[in-house]
């Protein structure tokens, strides 16, 4: 079933963002029709699958009434009338922000930029879709929410911290949601629930009323199930607030999704940086990202292996990623709610914070001449030069739900590097991947791979992404347990 189809009030299968958005325009549907139809679909399906953890219903209809009142007077954004979801990182002016946590919160009283940005464009958000506790774990569970499931097996994780996104828009609950990137946390899920997610350029899109969040580590990004749908979300949120500190030079995201990459040169790396677990892929999710490199060779690009010089990068990931979590976790009004594990980050970050954090943070330039080494020239030197580094997203296929349940916080840390030893170093360098679809286990369950690039190179990265989706039409597949 392609993407094109269902446009209107099919509750089972509807359109993706573009077409969505098209048929507004073209009046073929209503803004009213497609927010209730992506309203019924979610509430058949939180018994199930659990993506959400509020919906603003009364609120979005009443936006999709507006929308389409200036629709009919010919207005026209790029998202009028469109529902969307953000992740429950994300202020919404007149809803909490939990993050994941148990406990109480005031509501927002004022949305993000990057929820500004959305309805300039005049995207309905529909709700806040569910997130780990502080967005730590590739997995979405806790005890705030329950578990949220992957729509391809229920009793598999769709990954995290931006589970309940990726799960809403593989289901088809939304054509697209927002999720948060900080150490794989859009790529991770979009792996594992087959869609396309884009961990976009520090600075790309704002964080604000974050000015630099987790350290550095985290971006926002879109989740969404072709690679013009993400370019399209990136589009409308991309831009800087005035306090941010990051702003990367505009980017056409959607254009570079239209154009040819040309012929590049692409390396393919196995192995991860250091993490002291002797991680290594699946022989499945090898398979399929190997068979992503042919792929890519038969298309005409130069592909062979290589390794980047990670070096002990994960001394520049550590003490910022605890102190952001730390720096979170102080600002909760009953800690004694979260879980024990964000309790132990929280001490861990406390100790790690100031000078440590800091040192942490003036190694990135070393590590961008260090790691950017593979992407320019070098006389001489072989494993240079390269356009894109192609690597598995994660080494294992989403664990079972509850796979981390009781582990103390050294093993779930374990766990996690086991499962995700990939993502995390383009956080420390805060440069653009993209995670790709690259097929299914033999148990039908997603792997994804990714297409890393150096600094500012998303133009170059959806462009050669999206000539892959015409090739290998992953946006074909639909999970059985959309409602």
């Amino acid at each position: 079933m392609s993407s094109t189809e269902s446009i209107g009030t099919d509750v089972a299968a509807p359109a993706g963002l573009a077409d969505s958005a098209r048929a507004l325009a073209d009046g073929r549907t209503t803004a009213t029709q497609l927010v209730s139809a992506a309203l019924a679909r979610i509430e058949a399906s939180q018994a199930t699958l659990n993506a959400f953890r509020h919906l603003r219903a009364e609120a979005a209809l009443a936006e999709a009434a507006e929308a389409d009142r200036r629709l009919a007077a010919g207005e026209r954004r790029p998202l009028l009338g469109v529902p969307v979801a953000v992740k429950d990182d994300t202020d919404v002016a007149g809803m909490p922000t939990y993050f994941g946590c148990a406990g109480e919160r005031p509501a927002a009283t004022t949305d993000s930029e990057a929820v500004r940005r959305l309805r300039a464009a005049g995207a309905v958000i529909v709700g806040k879709t569910n997130s780990c506790e502080l967005g730590q774990w590739p997995f979405t569970e806790g005890p705030a929410f329950g578990a949220t499931r992957n729509p391809w097996n229920t009793d598999h994780t769709p990954g995290g911290s931006s589970g309940g996104s990726a799960a809403a828009v593989a289901a088809g609950l939304v054509p697209a949601a927002l999720g948060s990137d900080g150490a794989g946390s859009v790529r991770i899920p979009a792996a594992w629930t087959h869609l396309v997610g884009i961990k976009p350029q520090r600075g790309r899109i704002s964080v604000h009323p974050h000015s630099d969040a987790f350290q550095g580590l985290t971006v926002n990004g879109p989740l969404a199930r072709t690679v013009g749908d993400a370019a399209l979300l990136l589009d409308a949120v991309a831009g800087a607030h005035p306090d941010d500190p990051h702003r990367p030079p505009p980017v056409e995201a959607r254009a570079a999704a239209l154009r040819d990459p040309g012929r590049l040169r692409i390396a393919v790396a196995w192995r991860p940086p250091l993490t002291l677990t002797r991680t290594a892929p699946h022989p499945e999710v090898r398979r399929a990202v190997a068979a992503l490199a042919e792929a890519l060779a038969a298309l005409g690009h130069h592909v062979e292996e290589a390794r980047p010089r990670y070096g002990l990068i994960g001394l520049g990931f550590v003490p910022r990623a605890t102190a952001g979590i730390a720096e979170l976790a102080a600002l909760h009004p009953q800690p004694a709610l979260l879980d024990a594990r964000t309790r132990s980050a929280l001490r861990t970050g406390t100790r790690l914070g100031g000078r440590v954090v800091r040192a942490a943070r003036e190694r990135e330039v070393r590590q961008h001449r260090r790691i950017g080494a593979l992407f320019h020239p070098s006389r001489g030197r072989a494993g240079s030069g390269f356009d894109v580094l192609l690597t598995p997203t994660t080494a294992l296929p989403p664990p079972r739900i509850g796979s981390f349940d009781g582990l103390s916080a050294w093993r779930t840390d374990v766990a996690i590097a086991e499962a995700c030893p990939y993502a995390w170093p383009w956080n420390v360098l805060g440069w653009p991947g993209i995670n790709v679809p690259a097929g299914f286990t033999s148990d039908g369950l997603p792997v994804g791979a990714q297409l890393l690039g150096p600094s500012r190179s998303e133009e170059r990265l959806i462009s050669l992404a999206a000539q892959l989706e015409a090739d290998r039409r992953w946006y074909e597949h639909r999970p059985p347990a959309a409602p």
